[in-house]
């Protein structure tokens, strides 16, 4: 998911369609916006596919107003369809108001069993859903107390925006899995999941909001407050791996930096015996570039991505993702025939595409593919918004390095270390490697997420 906000910019609906274009690579499933006009109606489209197939210059004109909420939905099987499509929009006595949220709240099932216990109907299946009423549940007249006291009664990586009439709060989870950056844009304000979507809107990059803080934006400027005493700095490392783009700078480290540096220090650790680099596009390429420089074999263009095709990790259905890859990749066949390849790709998880590609380039001709990832064996599900629900769906999560080389059919195969993995971060981070590590950061509540 990736979610975006605007506070006091007139035509406020452009900005966040443009800004949500910079933040297709978060989600392909849906795409949402909602407004309040000038006299405190809340207007909102939504809709399944891609931002420039939900939206047009009518709807986007539609939508008027100089406070917005958008998003872009990623979502696994059980969450697809129009309902869960963000934002969402709420009536209450106390004013409406809408929801936008990122990541997961890893003791959702708990906190439904409590909604539904107390007589709540429960519409959707998403985060956002919840925490609209469980600040609904307490009846304090100030609404920040509300939001602060449902905040503190959940648990995960997230990041949530909520808008009323006249004001933006935006919060992260106090462990700062999820990213979210402020910034401001006119006379206004913007808050984004990534800060490059700040360039295309014009918008100065502020600063990140902390782990662990509300900050309210309205007609008074900006306003913080920390909903929890214990907070880290614990940014999912599958952030600066393979989801954020490499403009984007994420709790003080850029994303390109970081992906060059992994592709330095992956050299430096499994190199290879090869006649060219080649990176696989895009998340890949700034790994392949510092590979390249550290090792001083040449980089050059073995694989071109067709463009228009959506990013295959992120597809819902396994034969999706399989036809994804063929129709994502080329091999350009003068370059990679009778090579020796060290191909650098970011990360394995289920290895369907990993096979496909040594495939795709030992069919082009490649005398030997030597696949080097960089970052480490992925081993553990992810549950905070990746979608790995189970370990039998991990490549390595039962197999040695040599199975999994043979399982790709590569020649060799190499990973990242973990400590590279935060060493690549240069002091800005310490990321969350629950995934490759088993060391998840917060408590797991799920009877099922333990028994895995």
């Amino acid at each position: 998911m990736g979610v975006l906000a605007v506070y006091g910019v007139k035509n406020a609906s452009t900005y966040l369609y443009y800004g949500l274009h910079n933040m297709q690579h978060r989600g392909q499933e849906g795409a949402g916006m909602a407004t309040f006009n000038a006299d405190g109606q809340c207007l909102r489209y939504r809709g399944q596919g891609l931002v420039n197939e939900v939206f047009h210059p009518e709807n986007i004109a539609s939508l008027e107003g100089e406070i917005g909420l958008a998003a872009v939905m990623y979502a696994n099987v059980a969450k697809v369809g129009l309902d869960n499509v963000q934002p969402l929009f709420f009536h209450h006595k106390s004013g409406d108001f809408a929801i936008a949220s990122d990541g997961r709240v890893i003791n959702a099932a708990q906190v439904r069993n409590y909604l539904e216990k107390g007589g709540t109907i429960l519409q959707t299946e998403t985060d956002a859903e919840l925490l609209a009423h469980l600040i609904k549940k307490n009846h304090n007249e100030d609404r920040i107390v509300n939001i602060v006291s449902a905040l503190n009664m959940m648990e995960g990586g997230f990041a949530f925006v909520i808008m009323t009439r006249n004001r933006i709060y935006a919060c992260r989870d106090k462990h700062g899995i999820k990213p979210l950056a402020l910034g401001r844009l006119g006379n206004g304000y913007v808050v984004a999941s990534e800060s490059c979507s700040f360039e295309i809107m014009g918008a100065d990059f502020i600063r990140d909001i902390e782990p662990g803080e509300v900050v309210t934006i309205d007609e008074q400027g900006l306003r913080c407050r920390q909903y929890s005493r214990y907070k880290r700095h614990r940014m999912c490392a599958m952030e600066y791996i393979y989801f954020a783009r490499p403009d984007s700078d994420i709790d003080g480290c850029n994303v390109h930096a970081y992906r060059k540096e992994a592709g330095r220090r992956l050299y430096r650790e499994c190199p290879a015996d090869a006649d060219i680099v080649v990176g696989v596009p895009e998340s890949s390429l700034s790994a392949a570039m510092g590979y390249s420089e550290e090792s001083g074999i040449p980089y050059e263009m073995g694989l071109v991505k067709h463009k228009y095709v959506g990013r295959t990790f992120i597809q819902p259905v396994q034969e999706m993702r399989e036809l994804g890859v063929k129709m994502k990749l080329c091999p350009v066949r003068s370059i990679v025939k009778g090579k020796k390849i060290a191909l650098v790709d970011d990360s394995i998880v289920r290895g369907t595409t990993s096979l496909k590609i040594v495939k795709l380039l030992r069919d082009a001709g490649a005398k030997e593919v030597h696949v080097r990832i960089a970052s480490p064996m992925m081993k553990f599900p992810c549950y905070y918004g990746v979608d790995t629900s189970t370990p039998e769906e991990l490549l390595c999560s039962h197999r040695t390095l040599e199975e999994a080389c043979k399982a790709i059919g590569a020649d060799s195969l190499g990973y990242l270390s973990p400590e590279s993995t935060k060493a690549s971060c240069m002091g800005c981070a310490d990321p969350c490697q629950a995934c490759f590590t088993g060391e998840y950061p917060t408590v797991l509540y799920n009877e099922d997420i333990i028994k895995n």
